[in-house]
């Protein structure tokens, strides 16, 4: 696989989304939980998607409930969160696992093309993100404590680009 478009994923709504919808956008791609330090994330998340979608950006998050089950719900408890809570509106995806050998393809891809610090492929804990550029390959990978409104100048860049 060499690039976003190769994949695909099950939406909270049970279809399976082809990632090639994607091709010629900007891509932050997020692992979330609803029970974390870092969940009010959503709400930067939500300010980058509103801000910058009519531009070409698309946020897509990816719960997970590996890292110490802060994302125990199903799809649905999920969805109702993020929209009550957060007015998520960007597209959300079912629970995943981001490390492992039950890793995501997208996650084990993302990963291996944007190791973290020391080299490390592992995602450490919720709140990851990955941008990627109009052609599909990541651009950067941000640690967790990362906040969404400090990767604005980057969307910017890429979506100049």
């Amino acid at each position: 696989m060499s690039n976003l478009f190769d994949f695909s994923a099950k939406t909270l709504g049970g279809s399976t989304k082809e990632l090639a919808t994607y091709r010629g956008k900007v891509v932050l791609v997020v692992n979330t939980a609803s029970e974390c330090g870092f969940t009010p994330q959503y709400e930067g998340l939500e300010t980058l998607s509103r801000r910058y979608r009519d531009q070409g950006l698309e946020v897509l998050g990816f719960p997970c409930n590996q890292f110490g089950g802060q994302e125990p719900g199903e799809a649905a408890q999920i969805g109702a969160f993020c929209e009550m809570n957060y007015g998520v509106s960007f597209q959300m995806f079912d629970k995943i696992e981001v490390n492992g050998p039950g890793a995501h393809p997208l996650y084990k891809w993302l990963t291996h093309s944007a190791p973290g610090i020391l080299g490390t492929e592992a995602i450490k804990w919720n709140f990851t993100k990955f941008l990627l550029g109009r052609d599909g390959k990541v651009f950067k990978r941000y640690a967790t404590a990362t906040r969404p409104e400090a990767l604005a100048g980057d969307i910017e860049k890429l979506l100049a680009a």
